[in-house]
């Protein structure tokens, strides 16, 4: 095995660089000496399987010494200093991220691991090596997972399907992309993946004739023209058959099994061919795509069609060059070997924006909205959209012009009023098409609507309009909170600097975890915590602000009511902010509870709910404000039978009933489909309405509240 893989890399590296690789293989070996797989076989042979995998993408030999050596912290008990003083900073920088990411796990998938995923993301986004490497890691991993335990097996599958696959999706490396979509499949639904093949496997003599025919038929029509070309064909691949059937499709309504592929010399003889097999077979309509004079966002480029062929069946045809054949298959590893490094860089930054994004838009989402970003923004059909000077951007599909104004630019974005797309006025929420030229009206008076946030598709955008409003909204409290502060000490006749002392301000910080004078006015800005008594905690030593803060509700405090007025009135008064529990969500109309927790105020939980503490000194009586208006999400789970998606009847049953579904993660379980729906409802009559009426489906299960 070594003698041929070290043959293999002969043909790719220089000897220096062949010096460097079989020193990495003996410091491999050294340290995983004894060490077996669970398949049982000697610990070498994964990350010799893994740097196998990256040779037919052509990287540096870098990346193969750091391939050689990646496992060697976690299990072959090497050093950080032991491998930069053997291979440089360059290699010991790759293993020491690739070792880190190896040892984050994935959690429950109801929790959605949206910690982990981010740093998934954030680790990833530093070297495009470490990404070359981790998907070839993955990719040996699942070709011999079998070893694996049912656990283990679906961990490392969800993680593949809800993170890997996204990334190798984006960086065009689909070859890749479809072996593991396929082994996803393979471990995850086997009797689905084994019924599909069987299918395939039952006509692969009449779809292999029918590919040669037109094969044949299209090679005389481009040796006619002394086209230079080779052809490749290929069935469609098992996942992307599921993926149709899954949506609803039959077998037999399936037309793009059978797929062909024209390389062709130049760039004008792609266009030559497409001419000559239109002129011959009737094309499909919509189905003619030109990535070539407009490239996917990761640098993609082909000619896609599709034809109706003389034997009744329906052919998808690419036609390209060598090199962008080669980039469609291997993605940004193709470049790797032979472009300049100043190319690589700039390359990277445009693949690797849309991971910056999401990080940078992270902290603002929700678990659920960060996972859905990560699946609609990374994996799912884009749209390409002009900029008036003629630059093309990419956006998922169903993306409006705020989205467009905050990916070109957050001022543009925070100043946008209006936009203008193909020479004509439309409405920001108008929903932007393949091709549009989009022109964005600007003010600089002008700020965003927060109805934008619900208008807005992409994370990015999201995130950009929640953090103006959170800035905006954080610096009127501070402004607010300074000036009853120090009105406040006016009335005591206090001076500011004998009761807020460097003591006093190290024990707030101990109490209240602020950091600095602005965090405290904004303390008071925000109802938290009102100037009076936190004065009365640091001049009376005697009590702490939890203590504060019970004797002001128990005393129900006479101050003037404030423009703010909280959903939940705290012992009837509704100027206290408060915090509603993410464990249980409580609605309005549920039986709540609140208690006074350090550093957050008054949290507010269901009853019932397992994490109430059992502090009763704590406990505060709360209750709904009659005026609220609020929205709330809820979640719960359906239970149906395995085999068809019956999403579209409940989405359809929320719209009947005002109610908007804000996300919908599905799994399955021996012969069900569980979804896990998020909505959002103004009470708890609302949601129990829903629910009743999704039970009435002859096919529903179970419906269950989280």
């Amino acid at each position: 095995m070594i003698e041929q893989f070290l043959e293999k890399c002969h043909t790719y590296y220089n000897n220096d660089e062949m010096e460097e690789i079989k020193k990495a293989l003996d410091f491999g070996e050294a340290h995983h000496k004894g060490k077996k797989r669970l398949d049982g076989t000697p610990y070498m042979t994964h990350p010799i399987g893994v740097c196998e995998i990256l040779l037919d993408y052509g990287v540096d030999a870098t990346t193969i010494v750091s391939g050689l050596i990646h496992e060697t912290i976690n299990h072959g008990g090497a050093t950080e200093e032991e491998i930069e003083e053997n291979f440089g900073e360059e290699v010991k920088n790759i293993v020491v991220v690739i070792s880190k990411l190896n040892r984050l796990e994935l959690t429950d998938e109801k929790e959605y691991s949206a910690m982990n995923l981010r740093k998934v993301l954030v680790g990833m986004s530093e070297d495009v090596r470490v990404l070359f490497l981790k998907l070839a890691d993955r990719l040996h991993n699942l070709r011999t997972a079998d070893a694996l335990d049912k656990e283990s097996l679906k961990k490392k599958v969800y993680e593949t399907i809800s993170v890997l696959i996204p990334i190798a999706h984006r960086l065009g490396m689909y070859q890749m992309k479809g072996e593991m979509e396929d082994l996803c499949l393979r471990y995850s639904k086997p009797d689905v993946y084994e019924d599909i093949l069987e299918k395939l496997n039952a006509t692969e003599s009449e779809l292999h004739e029918s590919l040669l025919d037109m094969e044949e038929s299209i090679s005389s029509i481009l040796m006619e023209q002394n086209i230079k070309f080779k052809i490749k064909s290929r069935v469609k691949s098992v996942y992307s058959i599921y993926n149709k059937l899954n949506n609803g499709k039959k077998w037999e309504n399936i037309y793009d099994i059978l797929a062909l592929r024209v390389i062709v010399e130049k760039v004008s003889d792609c266009y030559l061919t497409i001419g000559l097999i239109h002129a011959k077979y009737r094309p499909i309509p919509g189905r003619f795509k030109d990535y070539i004079a407009m490239p996917k966002q990761n640098m993609y480029q082909s000619l896609h069609t599709g034809v109706f062929g003389s034997d009744g069946n329906r052919y998808e045809i690419q036609v390209r060059t060598e090199e962008m054949d080669e980039f469609a298959e291997k993605g940004v590893a193709s470049h790797f070997a032979y472009k300049e490094k100043h190319y690589m860089r700039n390359v990277m930054e445009q693949k690797l924006e849309i991971f910056r994004n999401l990080i940078e838009s992270s902290e603002s989402l929700s678990d659920i909205e960060f996972q859905n970003s990560v699946q609609n923004e990374l994996l799912n059909e884009s749209i390409y959209v002009f900029t008036p000077k003629g630059d093309v951007l990419e956006l998922p599909k169903g993306s409006t012009p705020i989205d467009f104004a905050y990916r070109i630019h957050s001022d543009i974005g925070n100043h946008t009023v209006g936009a203008i797309v193909n020479d004509s006025i439309v409405p920001l929420s108008y929903e932007l098409q393949n091709n549009d030229v989009v022109k964005m009206k600007t003010n600089a008076t002008s700020s965003p609507n927060k109805e934008w946030i619900h208008i807005a598709k992409t994370a990015h955008a999201k995130g950009k309009i929640k953090a103006y409003f959170s800035k905006q909204e954080k610096e009127n409290y501070i402004e607010t909170g300074k000036t009853i502060l120090l009105s406040e000490l006016r009335k005591k006749k206090l001076a500011f600097e004998n009761v807020f002392t460097p003591e006093n301000l190290k024990r707030l910080n101990e109490e209240l975890k602020i950091e600095n004078l602005d965090d405290l006015y904004f303390l008071v800005g925000s109802l938290r915590y009102t100037a009076t008594y936190l004065i009365s905690f640091l001049m009376e030593e005697k009590k702490d602000v939890q203590d504060i803060l019970l004797e002001r509700v128990q005393r129900k405090s006479t101050m003037p009511k404030q423009d703010h007025e909280s959903e939940i009135l705290v012992d009837g008064n509704s100027d206290i902010l408060v915090t509603l529990a993410k464990c249980c969500r409580p609605i309005y109309g549920e039986e709540i509870v609140g208690f006074v927790t350090k550093g957050e105020g008054v949290t507010v939980h269901k009853v019932g709910c397992p994490n109430i503490s059992t502090n009763e000194e704590r406990r505060i009586d709360v209750s709904w404000n009659v005026n609220n208006e609020n929205f709330y999400f809820a979640s719960f789970l359906v239970t149906v039978p395995s085999g068809k998606n019956y999403l579209a009847d409940l989405i359809s049953k929320s719209s009947e009933q005002n109610i908007f579904v804000e996300s919908v993660q599905s799994k399955e379980k021996e012969d069900n489909t569980i979804y896990e729906m998020v909505v959002k409802v103004k009470n708890k009559e609302m949601l129990e309405r829903y629910m009743d009426q999704l039970k009435s489906f002859s096919y529903v299960k179970d419906v269950k509240r989280i």
